[in-house]
Order: structure tokens, then sequence, then C-alpha cells
């Protein structure tokens, strides 16, 4: 029988969200699944006399593909970190958005060539409307979207008129 006191069992909660935190998104490697938002929660508990994991993540979109990629990410990391008995579920709700993503994230999405989200996806009352994309290459925002998709179904492909370089914008969602 494992006995496990409530200062062990945060101690090991907080070790395996680092561990989980760290696991990069398989589209945009540059991002952990925390900077996206799309790590929701990690309890540790015992089951069947055994620590037991359970991580919940959020797609970005529903029918996303890399979530799979990620679930085993998720779970090869924490087993490669001591992590016996791991269950990485997928929560729908409440549905991902870019409010999620971390300041950080989407500083490494600007570093990386991806104009990052700008605004609040969650606002109440009237919508603010982005007339302008920021080039994340020159910072011009003489922009132009070229697809409402880029690589990804949460990006759209865009066009910079100062510099003529093409770049993926993250959508507001």
């Amino acid at each position: 029988m494992i006995t496990v006191t409530t200062k062990q069992r945060t101690t090991r909660q907080e070790r395996a969200w680092q561990v989980a935190a760290r696991v990069a998104d398989p589209e945009i490697p540059v991002l952990t699944i925390e900077d996206l938002g799309v790590l929701r929660g990690v309890s540790v508990g015992v089951r069947d006399g055994r620590e037991h994991v359970r991580v919940e993540i959020t797609p970005t979109y529903s029918g996303c593909p890399a979530m799979d990629a990620i679930r085993d990410d998720v779970v090869l990391a924490l087993t490669a970190d001591g992590f016996g008995d791991v269950d990485v579920h997928l929560v729908l709700t409440p549905a991902w958005t870019t409010d999620w993503m971390s300041e950080d994230g989407k500083r490494k999405l600007a570093e990386y060539g991806i104009a990052p989200p700008t605004g609040r996806a969650a606002a109440s009352g009237p919508i603010r409307l982005s007339l302008s994309v920021r080039c994340p290459r020159c910072g011009s925002l003489d922009t132009k979207e070229v697809s409402r998709f880029g690589s990804t179904s949460c990006k759209a492909l865009y066009e910079c008129r100062a510099c003529l370089e093409p770049f993926d914008h993250f959508k507001v969602i």
C-alpha cells in the first residue's frame, strides 16, 4: 500500500506539471503546450495502489491533428521522468482561445517569424477589429492576407508589402 501525504502529492503534482509543461508543440516547436495554453490540468493521485498522473489538454481547435502527438509526447516525458501510470485526457469545454496563450509564447511566435494573435477573443461588448497585422520580420503594418488558412487551420498566411516576405499569423480564436 502506498501512502501519499498532501505535501508529497503537491510536490509530485508540481513536478508532473513542470515535466508536461516542457512538451513542445509538434507544429510550432518553439512553443510548449504551456505557452499555448493547451495544458489545462495535472493531478497526481493513487490508483490501484500505484501513483497515477492525469493530464488534461485542450486542442486549439476541434479535430487538431497535433493532439495525438502531444498526448504521446506528454506520456513519454512523464514516464521518462519516473511517473509510471499516466493518462492524458482531451478536454473540449471550455473551448481553447488565444486568450490562454502566454505572453512568453506570443513573444516566441514573433521571434520564430509568426505574427502572434493580438487582442482578446473573449471580449464582451463591441468587437475590436484589427485592420492590419504587423510583419514579424520588419515590423511593418503594410501587410495583406494572402490566405485565411496557412500551414495549419489556426494560422493565416500573410505577405508584407514592405519587405515582400510571406509569414504566418496566429489567428485570434
